[in-house]
């Protein structure tokens, strides 16, 4: 994960080189552990506001900001124990874990793994709860090969997930008419042509 991803004023993430959106969905409720920051109820947030999912990454936006919390990313490569659970008396619902982005120069033992839940809390999950449970196994598939011919990687690189080939599974994406979910047939306008290349916070360098 990364805390505060950098995001446009309009709430969408500034993406990565090879970032595609796959879709966006309103009316979330996001609840996430071991964030630090005054105001943060011992760490754990919850929060309402919307879920943007790439290629390469979940990006959950809040409305209002939290504390110091404003958005949160999970690369896919980093996701983990997921599952979608349909309690009797709650509402339905996916809950997993995710590993810490550790910069280069730091050791990852000084790193926890956080656990998540993305909450409908509005209805309708038709369209957003396959689609990412088949873009997470894709990516898993894909960079499985990767890892098996790079055994000597240290650490996994969450923007392997780029190379992932989505097209095939977008066309053939099912589109639930109860559910809200936005997706993205064409890549949203963005407001420049900035580019991230790391998941280092800075600089944003532009796209060639």
């Amino acid at each position: 994960m990364a805390l505060n991803p950098q995001l446009f004023p309009n709430g969408m993430p500034v993406p990565f080189v090879n970032e595609m959106f796959v879709l966006a969905r309103d009316g979330v409720e996001f609840e996430v552990d071991k964030i630090p920051g005054p105001g943060n109820h011992g760490g754990h947030i919850k929060a309402k506001g919307t879920i943007y999912l790439s290629n390469i990454r979940i990006v959950f936006v809040a409305n209002k900001p939290i504390g110091n919390f404003t958005a949160f990313d999970m690369p896919l490569l980093y996701v983990h124990d997921e599952k979608f659970n349909q309690p009797i008396f709650f509402c339905n619902n996916i809950s997993g874990l995710v590993e810490p982005v550790v910069p280069e120069n730091q050791h990852g033992a000084l790193y926890s793994t956080h656990s998540f839940k993305i909450l409908f809390k509005e209805g309708g999950f038709g369209t957003f709860v396959p689609l990412f449970f088949n873009l997470i196994a894709s990516v898993r598939q894909y960079n499985q090969q990767y890892e098996q011919s790079n055994t000597r990687v240290d650490r996994r690189d969450p923007l392997q997930a780029a190379q992932t080939p989505i097209d095939e599974m977008m066309r053939h994406a099912y589109v639930d008419p109860t559910d809200p979910t936005r997706i993205f047939l064409q890549q949203p306008a963005m407001e420049s042509q900035l580019r991230r290349r790391t998941y280092q916070s800075y600089p944003v360098e532009h796209s060639m």
